[in-house]
């Protein structure tokens, strides 16, 4: 006669098994890093480029330089689409001559069945006061509306920075150079495909004057010893 325990148990082992395999069996994600060392590609995506966008070479490697006026690239992905947690990061340099207020990446939602922009969008901007800049990180979904904008973080122009934004799943995070900037509890629901701009806002306003080096994309809240890595710079 058979022992239904042992049978249930086998059967539970199985199953287990097969469950692990068939997790072990999926390939990881991997961060998603855009390189701006190019005009025609980034990461392998065609880009569209706006104005007179140029390659600089410059003491972190090559770079991509935005005149503030009529600068810019897209490029067709939203890179953090379906994701529910994200960190996103980028290298830049702002520098001297921009206006007060510069939207330099903006991912953007589209409507799958007209192309158009929603109003669903991941931003990078910053302001300048005076020959200094602060960071404006900001979330825009069905469920949240949030601004990350602290005027008295203020940092200098004309170098390099590292800034990052992070959705841990219930709290909002910004930082530059690894040092928070603010955070607040919100609700965020994962954005869909779409498409990005870097060096103005999606619908060509508010343009940026800096150059920018790289980006990375890392579905999961990372922590600052885990963020890209801003090379010492040569004076």
């Amino acid at each position: 006669m058979i022992n239904k325990s042992a049978f249930v148990y086998a059967l539970y082992l199985s199953l287990l098994v097969l469950g692990l395999g068939s997790v072990l069996a999926q390939p990881a994600r991997h961060p998603e890093v855009w390189k701006f060392d190019r005009l025609d590609k980034i990461a392998g995506l065609p880009v569209t480029v706006v104005g007179h966008p140029h390659v600089i070479k410059t003491s972190l490697g090559k770079a991509v330089q935005f005149n503030g006026v009529d600068d810019a690239l897209f490029i067709p992905q939203h890179p953090l689409a379906g994701a529910g947690i994200f960190t996103f990061e980028a290298i830049f340099r702002p520098e001297r001559g921009g206006a007060p207020e510069q939207r330099w990446f903006h991912l953007a939602e589209q409507d799958p069945k007209t192309g158009a922009d929603t109003d669903t969008r991941v931003l990078f901007e910053i302001r300048l006061i005076g020959d200094q800049w602060c960071l404006d990180a900001f979330l825009h979904t069905p469920t949240a509306d949030k601004a990350l904008l602290f005027r008295d973080q203020l940092h200098p122009l004309d170098v390099w920075h590292h800034v990052a934004m992070i959705y841990d799943g219930q709290e909002f995070r910004s930082y530059v150079n690894g040092v928070v900037q603010g955070k607040a509890m919100i609700h965020f629901e994962p954005e869909g495909p779409g498409h990005s701009s870097v060096g103005v806002r999606i619908n060509k306003v508010n343009y940026f004057k800096g150059s920018v080096l790289e980006a990375r994309f890392t579905r999961r809240a990372l922590t600052p010893e885990e963020f890209l890595k801003l090379p010492v710079q040569k004076r």
